[in-house]
């Protein structure tokens, strides 16, 4: 029997996410630099956008739609424009009568500040100070053009030989000499390098400190037993030369700024309310505010051909200005959303400190303020609050729950590791707790964790165990009493 074949039409609904509610969604994620850049990009190519002064319109107020012509203050623009819009623009302009103040034309401050010395700027100078010989004095520049900011040479100096069609020994000649330059250490290849070229200048590197020096791994480890026996000391010795490392930099080079220091700068203030509470609010310089000129978009439109590529361009920059003004209105609105709901969460860090923060997942938060959970997630990111008790991020504030072993409230992993810190910072010399034990004292205050908890918290907050911990205690305790 033959089957015949039959067309059928069937209506199905699925979600398809425009290009602006993608962008959209990627806002909520950008952080405030990246937002700023963001906006300044926006604000280049779409002539009918400006920023607004302190004093101008709020954010969202000024979106109007394409049969608006009249209604915002009047300003002044130099960003192009395409086709005739940018001929008209120039009309408009040949027609207003209006004086204009000019603009300060004073250089900014920052043009005046001193330069921040760099590393390679110290380098440079000494460079030409030494007496080297012309081809030296290229081998040195070549050296120096590989040097890290931290200070450290990366560069294989036998490549660098043929490169520069020199011998390997006169290479390492001037590298020598450039080992002995300001800041000491720098132009090292290891770490163990670098703390030799310390200690040669300090007069200080005998056998003792050169075994020392070779066995960095034991020192991290803190085998204090076998670095007796490799330096051939005894515990007063080692003890002294542990201090002397110490004391050395192991990265020369980041006492040079070698650009623009980076700041973090909170997004969102929460600060006590007279009336009891939390006083929540957004850093009003965090978010871009911009404005569309309005009169600039009637005036070019009343010269441009109706239905012409001119008209439609302007019509999409309008269209794109709107949805960027309707954008970060809703993105700081999210945020502020979100803010307040983790300070309502997490009231009793507030006042109380770490100790009390409470275990807090992104559904939680999603839930209370109506918003999909991925919402959240993008909106923590990268976002920082100013609170009394110091700068965090809001990511900080979702932790996972530790199970109380009193039938009470869970304890967040945070206030959990908080917890073992400070039980391992009142240790004595002579009572250092293992992790069972930190698990048992932690069991007492109604914290259920398990031993291997204990440890992969202590570890991720770069403790040492048990044995390193007394072995340090141990050789503390004898510095202190010399």
């Amino acid at each position: 029997m033959l089957s015949s074949a039959r067309l059928l039409q069937r209506q199905k609904q699925s979600m398809v996410a425009s290009p602006q509610l993608i962008e959209s969604i990627r806002l909520l994620q950008l952080a405030r630099a990246e937002l700023h850049q963001f906006v300044e990009q926006e604000l280049e190519k779409n002539p009918l956008l400006e920023p607004a002064s302190n004093d101008g319109e709020a954010l969202g107020d000024v979106p109007i739609s394409a049969d608006q012509s009249t209604g915002a203050r009047e300003k002044d623009t130099d960003r192009p424009t395409s086709g005739a819009a940018a001929e008209r623009l120039g009309e408009w302009k040949s027609l207003r009568n209006t004086t204009n103040t000019p603009a300060d034309s004073r250089p900014a401050l920052d043009e005046f500040a001193a330069c921040t010395e760099t590393l390679h700027d110290r380098v440079a100078g000494q460079i030409a100070l030494t007496a080297f010989t012309p081809q030296e004095r290229l081998i040195a520049g070549e050296l120096a053009a590989h040097l890290e900011d931290t200070g450290y040479l990366r560069v294989d100096l036998v490549e660098l030989a043929g490169k520069l069609d020199a011998r390997e020994t006169d290479v390492e000649r001037v590298l020598a000499t450039l080992q002995q330059f300001d800041p000491p250490g720098i132009f090292a290849r290891t770490l163990s390098e670098c703390l030799e070229i310390q200690l040669r200048q300090r007069d200080r590197f005998d056998p003792a400190m050169a075994a020392l020096v070779a066995n960095l791994e034991m020192v991290a480890r803190r085998d204090f037993q076998a670095l007796k026996q490799h330096c051939c000391v005894d515990e007063e010795d080692l003890l002294e030369m542990l201090h002397e490392i110490r004391a050395l930099d192991p990265k020369p080079g980041n006492r040079f700024q070698s650009g623009a220091p980076e700041s973090i700068i909170p997004d969102v203030w929460v600060t006590p309310s007279p009336g009891g509470g939390w006083q929540i609010e957004l850093d009003p310089d965090a978010l871009p505010k911009v404005l569309i000129n309005q009169t600039y978009f009637a005036e070019v439109s009343r010269h441009t051909v109706q239905n012409s590529k001119d008209q439609a361009f302007l019509n999409e920059c309008l269209q794109n200005a709107n949805w960027l003004i309707r954008s970060l209105d809703q993105r700081a609105k999210t945020i502020l959303k979100v803010a307040t709901e983790i300070v309502r969460q997490q009231d009793a860090f507030f006042q109380h400190g770490v100790a009390h923060l409470r275990p807090l997942n992104l559904r939680t938060v999603a839930e209370a303020i109506n918003v999909h959970e991925s919402t959240v997630s993008r909106v923590t990111s990268n976002k920082y609050m100013l609170t009394p008790r110091g700068v965090f991020e809001l990511k900080y504030f979702f932790t996972v729950a530790i199970a109380s072993c009193q039938g009470g409230d869970a304890h967040s992993a945070e206030a959990v590791r908080h917890r073992i810190k400070a039980i391992i910072a009142q240790e004595s010399p002579g009572d250092v707790l293992s992790d069972d034990e930190i698990a048992v004292r932690l069991k007492e205050t109604g914290i259920n964790v398990a031993r291997r908890t204990v440890t992969k918290y202590r570890e991720a907050m770069n403790i040492p165990s048990s044995v390193g911990r007394r072995r340090e205690k141990r050789l503390w305790l004898i510095g202190d009493q010399d």
